[in-house]
Protein backbone atom coordinates (compact mmCIF):
# COMPACT_ATOMS: atom_id res chain seq x y z
CA UNK A 1 0.00 0.00 0.00
CA UNK A 2 2.79 2.42 0.89
CA UNK A 3 4.46 1.75 -2.44
CA UNK A 4 1.19 2.53 -4.20
CA UNK A 5 0.92 5.83 -2.31
CA UNK A 6 4.42 6.86 -3.29
CA UNK A 7 3.70 5.94 -6.91
CA UNK A 8 0.60 8.15 -6.82
CA UNK A 9 2.56 10.98 -5.21
CA UNK A 10 5.28 10.72 -7.85
CA UNK A 11 2.69 10.67 -10.63
CA UNK A 12 0.91 13.77 -9.33
CA UNK A 13 4.21 15.56 -8.87
CA UNK A 14 5.25 14.79 -12.44
CA UNK A 15 1.88 15.94 -13.78
CA UNK A 16 2.10 19.10 -11.72
CA UNK A 17 5.63 19.89 -12.85
CA UNK A 18 4.62 19.41 -16.46
CA UNK A 19 1.78 21.89 -15.93
CA UNK A 20 3.75 24.25 -13.68
CA UNK A 21 5.06 26.49 -16.50
CA UNK A 22 1.44 27.45 -17.10
CA UNK A 23 1.27 29.10 -13.72
CA UNK A 24 2.89 31.96 -15.61
CA UNK A 25 0.51 33.09 -18.29
CA UNK A 26 -2.39 30.98 -17.10
CA UNK A 27 -4.19 31.27 -20.42
CA UNK A 28 -7.60 31.29 -18.75
CA UNK A 29 -9.33 32.53 -21.86
CA UNK A 30 -9.72 36.07 -23.17
CA UNK A 31 -10.39 38.24 -20.11
CA UNK A 32 -10.70 41.98 -20.85
CA UNK A 33 -10.45 42.74 -17.11
CA UNK A 34 -6.92 41.32 -17.06
CA UNK A 35 -5.67 44.27 -19.14
CA UNK A 36 -5.90 46.54 -16.07
CA UNK A 37 -3.04 46.56 -13.57
CA UNK A 38 -1.08 43.31 -13.27
CA UNK A 39 -4.02 41.23 -14.45
CA UNK A 40 -6.76 39.22 -12.77
CA UNK A 41 -5.67 38.90 -9.15
CA UNK A 42 -6.09 35.37 -7.80
CA UNK A 43 -6.27 36.52 -4.19
CA UNK A 44 -5.91 34.39 -1.09
CA UNK A 45 -8.93 32.14 -1.65
CA UNK A 46 -7.55 28.65 -0.97
CA UNK A 47 -7.92 25.40 -2.90
CA UNK A 48 -10.63 23.08 -4.14
CA UNK A 49 -12.28 22.74 -0.70
CA UNK A 50 -12.69 26.51 -0.39
CA UNK A 51 -13.87 26.90 -4.01
CA UNK A 52 -16.79 24.57 -3.34
CA UNK A 53 -17.81 26.71 -0.35
CA UNK A 54 -17.77 30.07 -2.11
CA UNK A 55 -14.10 30.83 -1.47
CA UNK A 56 -14.50 30.71 2.33
CA UNK A 57 -12.80 28.67 5.04
CA UNK A 58 -10.54 31.06 6.93
CA UNK A 59 -11.90 29.76 10.24
CA UNK A 60 -12.85 26.18 9.28
CA UNK A 61 -10.40 23.62 10.71
CA UNK A 62 -9.70 20.60 8.55
CA UNK A 63 -7.09 17.87 8.99
CA UNK A 64 -7.58 16.35 5.53
CA UNK A 65 -6.89 19.17 3.04
CA UNK A 66 -3.98 21.62 2.90
CA UNK A 67 -5.41 24.93 4.16
CA UNK A 68 -2.97 27.47 2.74
CA UNK A 69 -5.75 30.06 2.94
CA UNK A 70 -4.94 30.48 6.64
CA UNK A 71 -1.43 29.32 7.71
CA UNK A 72 -2.53 29.17 11.37
CA UNK A 73 -4.66 26.16 10.36
CA UNK A 74 -1.49 24.14 9.76
CA UNK A 75 -1.45 23.47 13.50
CA UNK A 76 -4.29 21.00 12.80
CA UNK A 77 -2.29 18.94 10.26
CA UNK A 78 -2.14 15.37 11.57
CA UNK A 79 -0.90 13.51 8.48
CA UNK A 80 1.49 14.32 5.67
CA UNK A 81 -0.79 15.70 2.97
CA UNK A 82 -0.04 16.22 -0.69
CA UNK A 83 -2.58 18.06 -2.83
CA UNK A 84 -2.73 19.06 -6.48
CA UNK A 85 -5.47 21.06 -8.19
CA UNK A 86 -6.29 21.55 -11.85
CA UNK A 87 -8.57 24.20 -13.37
CA UNK A 88 -10.96 24.28 -16.30
CA UNK A 89 -12.59 27.60 -17.16
CA UNK A 90 -15.31 28.40 -19.66
CA UNK A 91 -16.42 31.97 -20.19
CA UNK A 92 -18.78 33.97 -22.37
CA UNK A 93 -17.84 37.59 -22.95
CA UNK A 94 -20.58 39.78 -24.36
CA UNK A 95 -21.70 43.34 -24.85
CA UNK A 96 -25.12 44.56 -25.99
CA UNK A 97 -24.20 43.65 -29.58
CA UNK A 98 -21.34 41.11 -29.55
CA UNK A 99 -20.51 37.80 -27.90
CA UNK A 100 -17.47 35.53 -27.66
CA UNK A 101 -16.88 32.15 -25.97
CA UNK A 102 -13.53 30.84 -24.74
CA UNK A 103 -12.28 28.00 -22.58
CA UNK A 104 -9.04 26.55 -21.27
CA UNK A 105 -7.37 24.45 -18.59
CA UNK A 106 -4.38 24.97 -16.32
CA UNK A 107 -2.64 24.01 -13.11
CA UNK A 108 -4.46 25.45 -10.08
CA UNK A 109 -1.94 24.73 -7.33
CA UNK A 110 0.50 22.28 -5.76
CA UNK A 111 0.76 21.95 -1.97
CA UNK A 112 2.47 19.73 0.59
CA UNK A 113 1.75 19.90 4.34
CA UNK A 114 3.71 18.05 7.04
CA UNK A 115 3.06 17.78 10.81
CA UNK A 116 6.28 18.70 12.62
CA UNK A 117 4.90 17.96 16.08
CA UNK A 118 1.56 17.66 17.85
CA UNK A 119 1.06 21.45 17.76
CA UNK A 120 3.20 22.46 14.81
CA UNK A 121 2.69 22.07 11.06
CA UNK A 122 4.31 23.39 7.90
CA UNK A 123 3.40 23.58 4.21
CA UNK A 124 5.01 24.49 0.91
CA UNK A 125 3.36 25.10 -2.42
CA UNK A 126 3.07 26.81 -5.77
CA UNK A 127 0.04 28.68 -7.11
CA UNK A 128 -0.89 31.49 -9.54
CA UNK A 129 -0.83 35.07 -8.24
CA UNK A 130 -2.12 37.08 -11.21
CA UNK A 131 -3.14 36.19 -14.75
CA UNK A 132 -3.00 38.29 -17.93
CA UNK A 133 -4.73 36.99 -21.06
CA UNK A 134 -6.57 39.34 -23.42
CA UNK A 135 -6.87 40.38 -27.03
CA UNK A 136 -8.81 43.31 -28.41
CA UNK A 137 -9.24 44.36 -32.06
CA UNK A 138 -10.86 47.64 -33.06
CA UNK A 139 -11.39 49.44 -36.37
CA UNK A 140 -12.09 53.19 -36.62
CA UNK A 141 -12.39 55.55 -39.56
CA UNK A 142 -10.16 58.59 -40.02
CA UNK A 143 -12.46 61.61 -39.90
CA UNK A 144 -12.31 63.85 -42.97
CA UNK A 145 -10.00 61.56 -44.97
CA UNK A 146 -11.07 61.48 -48.64
CA UNK A 147 -9.47 58.03 -49.05
CA UNK A 148 -11.73 56.56 -46.31
CA UNK A 149 -8.72 55.28 -44.42
CA UNK A 150 -9.28 53.07 -41.40
CA UNK A 151 -7.22 52.67 -38.27
CA UNK A 152 -6.84 49.06 -37.16
CA UNK A 153 -5.66 48.56 -33.58
CA UNK A 154 -4.78 45.27 -31.94
CA UNK A 155 -4.01 45.05 -28.21
CA UNK A 156 -2.69 41.83 -26.67
CA UNK A 157 -1.50 40.70 -23.25
CA UNK A 158 -0.08 37.41 -22.01
CA UNK A 159 1.62 36.20 -18.85
CA UNK A 160 1.14 36.66 -15.14
CA UNK A 161 2.79 36.18 -11.77
CA UNK A 162 3.18 33.04 -9.65
CA UNK A 163 3.68 32.50 -5.92
CA UNK A 164 5.93 29.88 -4.32
CA UNK A 165 5.35 29.84 -0.57
CA UNK A 166 6.42 28.30 2.72
CA UNK A 167 3.95 28.43 5.64
CA UNK A 168 3.99 27.40 9.28
CA UNK A 169 1.31 27.18 11.95
CA UNK A 170 1.72 26.63 15.69
CA UNK A 171 -0.79 26.09 18.50
CA UNK A 172 0.34 28.39 21.33
CA UNK A 173 -2.47 27.67 23.77
CA UNK A 174 -5.80 25.99 24.24
CA UNK A 175 -7.75 26.74 21.07
CA UNK A 176 -5.34 29.47 19.89
CA UNK A 177 -2.94 29.07 16.97
CA UNK A 178 -0.88 31.49 14.91
CA UNK A 179 0.76 31.17 11.52
CA UNK A 180 2.86 32.95 8.93
CA UNK A 181 3.62 32.62 5.23
CA UNK A 182 6.70 33.78 3.36
CA UNK A 183 6.40 33.61 -0.41
CA UNK A 184 8.39 34.48 -3.49
CA UNK A 185 6.34 36.18 -6.19
CA UNK A 186 7.75 36.07 -9.71
CA UNK A 187 6.72 36.20 -13.35
CA UNK A 188 6.53 38.17 -16.58
CA UNK A 189 3.88 40.07 -18.51
CA UNK A 190 4.05 40.80 -22.24
CA UNK A 191 1.90 43.58 -23.69
CA UNK A 192 1.68 44.79 -27.27
CA UNK A 193 -0.29 47.41 -29.18
CA UNK A 194 -0.22 47.35 -32.98
CA UNK A 195 -1.63 50.14 -35.14
CA UNK A 196 -2.07 50.20 -38.91
CA UNK A 197 -3.63 52.80 -41.20
CA UNK A 198 -5.30 51.05 -44.13
CA UNK A 199 -6.43 53.08 -47.13
CA UNK A 200 -9.27 52.00 -49.38
CA UNK A 201 -6.80 51.94 -52.28
CA UNK A 202 -4.40 49.52 -50.54
CA UNK A 203 -4.07 46.03 -51.93
CA UNK A 204 -5.16 43.37 -49.44
CA UNK A 205 -2.23 42.59 -47.15
CA UNK A 206 -0.09 45.36 -48.65
CA UNK A 207 0.34 47.57 -45.59
CA UNK A 208 2.49 47.76 -42.48
CA UNK A 209 1.78 48.47 -38.85
CA UNK A 210 3.69 49.92 -35.93
CA UNK A 211 3.82 47.70 -32.84
CA UNK A 212 4.73 48.87 -29.35
CA UNK A 213 5.93 45.98 -27.18
CA UNK A 214 6.34 46.10 -23.40
CA UNK A 215 7.94 43.24 -21.46
CA UNK A 216 7.69 43.41 -17.66
CA UNK A 217 9.38 41.04 -15.22
CA UNK A 218 8.70 41.10 -11.48
CA UNK A 219 10.16 39.19 -8.55
CA UNK A 220 10.27 39.79 -4.80
CA UNK A 221 9.10 38.46 -1.44
CA UNK A 222 5.66 38.74 0.16
CA UNK A 223 4.51 37.97 3.70
CA UNK A 224 1.29 36.99 5.44
CA UNK A 225 0.39 36.61 9.15
CA UNK A 226 -2.60 34.77 10.61
CA UNK A 227 -4.37 33.70 13.80
CA UNK A 228 -7.15 31.27 14.66
CA UNK A 229 -9.15 30.70 17.84
CA UNK A 230 -11.48 27.78 18.55
CA UNK A 231 -13.81 27.26 21.51
CA UNK A 232 -17.10 25.66 22.51
CA UNK A 233 -20.56 27.15 22.69
CA UNK A 234 -22.07 23.88 23.90
CA UNK A 235 -20.83 20.29 24.03
CA UNK A 236 -22.06 19.79 20.46
CA UNK A 237 -21.37 23.21 18.96
CA UNK A 238 -18.06 25.02 18.42
CA UNK A 239 -17.18 28.43 17.09
CA UNK A 240 -14.02 29.55 15.28
CA UNK A 241 -12.59 33.02 14.70
CA UNK A 242 -9.77 33.77 12.26
CA UNK A 243 -7.87 36.66 10.77
CA UNK A 244 -5.28 36.85 8.00
CA UNK A 245 -3.28 39.93 7.06
CA UNK A 246 -1.33 40.05 3.80
CA UNK A 247 1.27 42.78 4.03
CA UNK A 248 1.82 45.28 1.24
CA UNK A 249 4.36 43.96 -1.27
CA UNK A 250 6.79 46.04 -3.28
CA UNK A 251 7.71 43.88 -6.27
CA UNK A 252 10.99 44.81 -7.91
CA UNK A 253 10.71 44.87 -11.67
CA UNK A 254 12.44 45.51 -14.95
CA UNK A 255 10.83 46.82 -18.12
CA UNK A 256 11.92 46.49 -21.72
CA UNK A 257 10.14 48.60 -24.34
CA UNK A 258 10.44 48.18 -28.07
CA UNK A 259 8.77 49.73 -31.08
CA UNK A 260 9.00 48.13 -34.46
CA UNK A 261 7.41 48.19 -37.89
CA UNK A 262 6.18 44.90 -39.31
CA UNK A 263 4.14 43.63 -42.22
CA UNK A 264 0.66 42.20 -41.98
CA UNK A 265 2.10 38.72 -41.39
CA UNK A 266 4.07 39.86 -38.33
CA UNK A 267 7.56 39.86 -39.87
CA UNK A 268 9.75 42.66 -38.57
CA UNK A 269 10.79 45.32 -41.07
CA UNK A 270 12.39 47.90 -38.79
CA UNK A 271 13.13 48.21 -35.06
CA UNK A 272 13.48 51.53 -33.23
CA UNK A 273 13.03 53.27 -29.85
CA UNK A 274 14.31 50.39 -27.75
CA UNK A 275 14.59 50.79 -23.96
CA UNK A 276 16.15 47.81 -22.15
CA UNK A 277 15.99 46.78 -18.46
CA UNK A 278 14.49 49.92 -16.98
CA UNK A 279 14.24 49.47 -13.18
CA UNK A 280 11.04 50.01 -11.25
CA UNK A 281 8.52 48.35 -8.97
CA UNK A 282 4.87 47.48 -8.53
CA UNK A 283 3.05 47.95 -5.22
CA UNK A 284 0.55 45.21 -4.33
CA UNK A 285 -1.66 46.64 -1.56
CA UNK A 286 -2.31 45.04 1.81
CA UNK A 287 -5.32 42.78 2.31
CA UNK A 288 -7.24 42.01 5.51
CA UNK A 289 -9.39 38.85 5.81
CA UNK A 290 -11.68 37.93 8.69
CA UNK A 291 -13.65 34.72 9.14
CA UNK A 292 -16.07 33.05 11.53
CA UNK A 293 -17.42 29.51 11.45
CA UNK A 294 -19.62 27.12 13.42
CA UNK A 295 -19.28 23.33 13.47
CA UNK A 296 -20.25 20.28 15.50
CA UNK A 297 -16.74 18.77 15.40
CA UNK A 298 -18.13 15.86 13.43
CA UNK A 299 -19.80 16.32 10.07
CA UNK A 300 -20.79 19.92 9.24
CA UNK A 301 -19.52 23.49 9.27
CA UNK A 302 -20.95 26.89 8.29
CA UNK A 303 -18.64 29.80 7.39
CA UNK A 304 -18.65 33.52 6.77
CA UNK A 305 -15.57 35.32 5.38
CA UNK A 306 -14.98 39.02 4.65
CA UNK A 307 -11.98 40.49 2.82
CA UNK A 308 -10.86 44.09 2.24
CA UNK A 309 -8.00 45.16 -0.02
CA UNK A 310 -6.64 48.67 -0.43
CA UNK A 311 -6.27 48.75 -4.22
CA UNK A 312 -6.14 52.55 -4.12
CA UNK A 313 -2.49 52.09 -3.03
CA UNK A 314 -1.63 50.12 -6.18
CA UNK A 315 1.25 51.49 -8.24
CA UNK A 316 3.22 50.24 -11.24
CA UNK A 317 5.78 51.53 -13.75
CA UNK A 318 4.98 55.13 -14.64
CA UNK A 319 3.73 55.29 -18.21
CA UNK A 320 3.30 51.53 -18.40
CA UNK A 321 0.17 49.93 -19.76
CA UNK A 322 -0.12 48.24 -16.36
CA UNK A 323 -0.29 51.59 -14.56
CA UNK A 324 -3.85 52.29 -13.43
CA UNK A 325 -5.96 54.05 -10.83
CA UNK A 326 -7.80 51.39 -8.85
CA UNK A 327 -10.29 51.40 -6.01
CA UNK A 328 -10.51 49.59 -2.68
CA UNK A 329 -12.52 46.37 -2.70
CA UNK A 330 -14.67 44.35 -0.28
CA UNK A 331 -15.59 40.71 -0.77
CA UNK A 332 -18.09 38.63 1.25
CA UNK A 333 -18.55 34.86 1.06
CA UNK A 334 -20.88 32.41 2.83
CA UNK A 335 -20.59 28.66 2.58
CA UNK A 336 -20.46 25.32 4.31
CA UNK A 337 -19.92 21.58 4.02
CA UNK A 338 -21.76 18.48 5.23
CA UNK A 339 -20.81 14.80 5.45
CA UNK A 340 -23.84 12.61 6.32
CA UNK A 341 -21.81 9.82 7.96
CA UNK A 342 -18.06 9.56 7.43
CA UNK A 343 -17.99 6.08 9.01
CA UNK A 344 -20.86 4.56 7.01
CA UNK A 345 -20.14 1.09 5.66
CA UNK A 346 -23.28 0.20 3.71
CA UNK A 347 -23.83 3.56 1.94
CA UNK A 348 -20.89 5.16 0.11
CA UNK A 349 -22.69 8.46 -0.56
CA UNK A 350 -23.03 9.05 3.16
CA UNK A 351 -19.21 9.26 3.25
CA UNK A 352 -19.16 11.90 0.52
CA UNK A 353 -18.72 15.52 1.63
CA UNK A 354 -21.12 18.03 0.04
CA UNK A 355 -20.24 21.73 -0.20
CA UNK A 356 -22.01 24.91 -1.31
CA UNK A 357 -21.58 28.67 -1.04
CA UNK A 358 -22.13 32.10 -2.54
CA UNK A 359 -19.88 35.14 -2.81
CA UNK A 360 -20.00 38.73 -4.00
CA UNK A 361 -17.20 41.22 -4.28
CA UNK A 362 -16.29 44.56 -5.75
CA UNK A 363 -13.74 44.68 -8.55
CA UNK A 364 -11.03 47.35 -8.38
CA UNK A 365 -12.12 48.92 -11.69
CA UNK A 366 -14.86 51.54 -11.92
CA UNK A 367 -15.69 52.33 -15.57
CA UNK A 368 -17.36 55.74 -15.75
CA UNK A 369 -17.32 55.80 -11.94
CA UNK A 370 -19.70 52.82 -11.58
CA UNK A 371 -18.88 49.95 -9.21
CA UNK A 372 -18.42 46.60 -10.95
CA UNK A 373 -19.14 43.35 -9.08
CA UNK A 374 -18.09 39.72 -9.29
CA UNK A 375 -20.92 37.47 -8.06
CA UNK A 376 -20.86 33.68 -7.99
CA UNK A 377 -22.53 30.56 -6.62
CA UNK A 378 -20.39 27.53 -5.80
CA UNK A 379 -20.78 23.86 -5.03
CA UNK A 380 -18.50 20.86 -4.67
CA UNK A 381 -17.94 17.30 -3.53
CA UNK A 382 -15.20 15.27 -1.85
CA UNK A 383 -15.10 11.57 -2.75
CA UNK A 384 -13.02 9.35 -0.44
CA UNK A 385 -11.55 6.37 -2.26
CA UNK A 386 -12.32 2.93 -0.80
CA UNK A 387 -9.69 1.43 1.46
CA UNK A 388 -9.04 4.53 3.56
CA UNK A 389 -7.47 3.87 6.99
CA UNK A 390 -6.50 6.06 9.96
CA UNK A 391 -2.98 6.14 8.46
CA UNK A 392 -3.75 6.54 4.76
CA UNK A 393 -6.48 8.13 2.66
CA UNK A 394 -6.97 9.39 -0.87
CA UNK A 395 -9.68 11.91 -1.70
CA UNK A 396 -10.86 13.17 -5.09
CA UNK A 397 -12.51 16.59 -4.81
CA UNK A 398 -14.52 18.58 -7.32
CA UNK A 399 -15.34 22.27 -7.04
CA UNK A 400 -17.55 24.39 -9.29
CA UNK A 401 -18.33 28.11 -9.45
CA UNK A 402 -20.72 29.86 -11.80
CA UNK A 403 -20.42 33.63 -11.77
CA UNK A 404 -20.82 36.94 -13.52
CA UNK A 405 -18.47 39.89 -13.67
CA UNK A 406 -19.30 43.33 -14.94
CA UNK A 407 -22.48 44.57 -16.61
CA UNK A 408 -23.88 45.67 -19.97
CA UNK A 409 -24.06 49.40 -19.23
CA UNK A 410 -23.11 51.94 -21.88
CA UNK A 411 -21.66 55.39 -21.34
CA UNK A 412 -20.10 58.28 -23.28
CA UNK A 413 -16.35 58.79 -23.31
CA UNK A 414 -14.67 61.98 -24.54
CA UNK A 415 -11.07 61.80 -25.78
CA UNK A 416 -9.17 64.44 -27.73
CA UNK A 417 -12.38 66.38 -28.27
CA UNK A 418 -14.20 63.36 -29.73
CA UNK A 419 -17.09 61.70 -27.90
CA UNK A 420 -17.88 58.04 -28.46
CA UNK A 421 -20.18 55.45 -26.89
CA UNK A 422 -18.47 52.73 -24.87
CA UNK A 423 -20.05 49.37 -24.05
CA UNK A 424 -19.14 47.58 -20.85
CA UNK A 425 -18.24 43.90 -21.10
CA UNK A 426 -20.05 41.25 -19.09
CA UNK A 427 -18.19 38.05 -18.23
CA UNK A 428 -20.26 34.92 -17.54
CA UNK A 429 -17.97 32.11 -16.38
CA UNK A 430 -18.03 28.53 -15.18
CA UNK A 431 -14.96 27.43 -13.25
CA UNK A 432 -14.30 23.77 -12.47
CA UNK A 433 -11.50 22.47 -10.29
CA UNK A 434 -10.29 18.93 -9.72
CA UNK A 435 -8.29 18.28 -6.58
CA UNK A 436 -6.42 15.11 -5.62
CA UNK A 437 -5.42 14.75 -1.96
CA UNK A 438 -3.09 12.06 -0.61
CA UNK A 439 -2.84 11.61 3.17
CA UNK A 440 -0.23 9.41 4.81
CA UNK A 441 1.38 8.96 8.23
CA UNK A 442 5.03 9.08 7.27
CA UNK A 443 7.93 8.11 9.53
CA UNK A 444 5.82 5.74 11.65
CA UNK A 445 7.15 2.21 11.96
CA UNK A 446 4.33 -0.27 11.55
CA UNK A 447 4.05 -3.13 13.99
CA UNK A 448 1.51 -5.14 11.97
CA UNK A 449 1.40 -5.49 8.17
Amino acid sequence: MLRTKFAGLAGLTLLGLLAAPRTQGQGLGNSPYSRVGLGDFTGNLGGVRQLGMGGVGLAAPNSVNVNELNPAMLAYVSRTTYEAGFNALFRRLHTVSQSNRTGSGSLAYLALAVPLSKNWGAAAGLKPYTSVDFESNTVATVAGDPNLAKVQTQEQGKGGLSEAYLSQGYRIGKGLSVGATASYVFGSIDLSTGTAIVKSTDVAGDYTRVVRIEHLHYSDFAFRAAAHYRSKITDKLNYNLAGVYSFQSDLSGTRTQTQRRENVNGFEIERFDELVDQKGKAIIPAMTQLGISLDNNRNWSANLDVAHQQWSNYRAFSGSATSATLNNTVRVGIGGEYTPDATSVDNYFKRVTYRAGISAGQMPYQPNGAVVYDRSVSWGFAFPLPGATPLEATIISLGFAYGQRGNLDTYSLTEAGTTRTVNNVKDDYLKMQLGVTLNNRWFIKRRIE
